[in-house]
């Protein structure tokens, strides 16, 4: 079907004339159309890949791949477990810890506060937070010495600095003569980290894990084991299996059950702006149709000459597939470039244009990522340019059947 003669003139078709500006001028607004709809695509979903990288980084850098609890969120035999899983399959780090909801008040400000006790020495096989403090060490945090490390946006809230004295206060009570009162006790700040999110970094407080079960009264019990594994994306299956392990005595839960809301929405939010901007694609891919129609009408005389000469209606068919493949070739080539380039460097991109602007696109109290992050996906582009190119293609079909059917003694009989 596709002889060197059909490629000829299909080629051929693709270089106006004077008398043909205006089907050209179609024709680049239809490659640009594609181009603009392909570019668009790419860094959508370049930029949602990004979030969701990096809303999976900084969760995970707070958030264990595994965490084990027992019965009301009480573990006894928490030394004897965490022997029991130190050879275990897939499990790289093990870290006890004690998790409990306080106030926390500091120059007449208060704020709620999810109090987490750790142990120094053992945090780092599971979080990545002794990486991202701004002051202070982990190791600073001794047992009974009541040290606390707060986050950086829960220190700029309470006003609070190194070396200074905050007050937590626990939903424990006490029963006093004077009627029953919470249970007070003073922390002095040690550190200070931040990680990026603002989940954490407002809301989170770190203190050693035997000062946070005296304040909590678990004496030598622990709130549950957080576990690093080797493929957290493989948390639900190794949850499983160590749910049979156990014998159902404990709750075993994954990173996915805890903030699976958060990836669900990121995945149905990509489907949904892949559906709308490959819209943009389809409209621009449809103009062709229009282009084609015009240049059909245009070149019937030419179509009549070449049917003559023995040219089937298959070859006829084949110039203008030609005609309108290099159309949709040409305007995806241009959107891969510049989607690419767009995603490559949307991270310098933007700060430039906010800094010239004095606008902030992503304020950092309203939205868990305060950048725009992009994570370019390779499979995407070759999905994104398939697809470009298949509606291009669908849309040269009624146009080249349409020449197909000219008749050429009813056009030859005016000519």
């Amino acid at each position: 079907m596709f002889k060197p003669l059909i490629l000829f003139v299909g080629l051929r078709y693709t270089r106006a004339k004077r008398r043909t500006q205006f089907i050209s001028f179609i024709t680049l607004t239809s490659v640009l159309g594609i181009a603009l709809g392909v570019t668009a695509l790419i860094t959508v979903l370049s930029v949602m890949n990004g979030f969701e990288a990096e809303l999976r980084e900084r969760i995970l850098g707070m958030t264990s791949h595994t965490t084990i609890s027992g019965p009301n969120n009480r573990l006894t035999d928490w030394q004897q477990l965490e022997q029991d899983l130190q050879g275990y399959q897939h499990v790289e780090g093990i870290a006890p810890f004690v998790r409990g909801q306080v106030m926390v008040n500091a120059h007449r400000q208060v704020s709620g506060t999810l109090m987490r006790g750790i142990l120094p020495e053992h945090e780092p096989q599971v979080s990545e937070v002794g990486g991202k403090m701004l002051y202070g060490q982990l190791s600073d945090l001794q047992p009974g010495k009541f040290g606390i490390v707060l986050g950086a946006e829960l220190a700029t809230f309470l006003g609070a600095r190194i070396g200074d004295k905050v007050t937590v206060i626990s939903p424990e009570i006490n029963s006093t003569p004077a009627g029953i009162l919470p249970r007070l006790k003073r922390f002095t700040v040690v550190g200070i980290f931040q990680v990026g999110m603002y989940e954490y970094d407002r809301n989170m407080a770190l203190v050693h894990m035997q000062d946070a079960a005296k304040l909590l009264r678990l004496g030598n019990a622990v709130s549950g084991l957080r576990l690093k594994l080797d493929d957290l994306f493989n948390a639900p299956q190794i949850t499983r299996n160590l749910t049979k392990k156990l014998e159902w005595q404990y709750r075993v839960s994954d990173w996915t059950q805890a903030h699976s809301n958060f990836f669900r929405a990121i995945k149905t939010e990509k489907r949904v702006m892949f559906i709308i901007l490959l819209l943009i694609v389809a409209v621009a891919a449809f103009n062709i149709v229009s282009t084609l129609v015009m240049v059909v009408t245009d070149k019937r005389g030419d179509i009549a000459i070449l049917k003559t000469q023995g040219l089937s209606d298959a070859g006829v068919m084949g110039i203008f597939i030609v005609l309108g493949s290099i159309i949709g070739v040409v305007g995806t080539l241009l959107g891969i470039a510049g989607g690419v380039v767009l995603a490559l460097n949307i991270e310098t991109i933007v700060p430039a244009i906010e800094s010239f602007f004095g606008v902030q696109f992503m304020a950092a109290d309203v939205y868990y990522i305060s950048d725009l992050p992009s994570k370019l996906n390779w499979d995407d582009v070759y999905h994104i340019a398939g697809l470009s190119f298949l509606l291009a293609l669908l849309a040269t079909l009624y146009p080249a059947w349409q020449a197909s059917q000219v008749n050429p003694a009813e056009v030859l009989r005016y000519e």
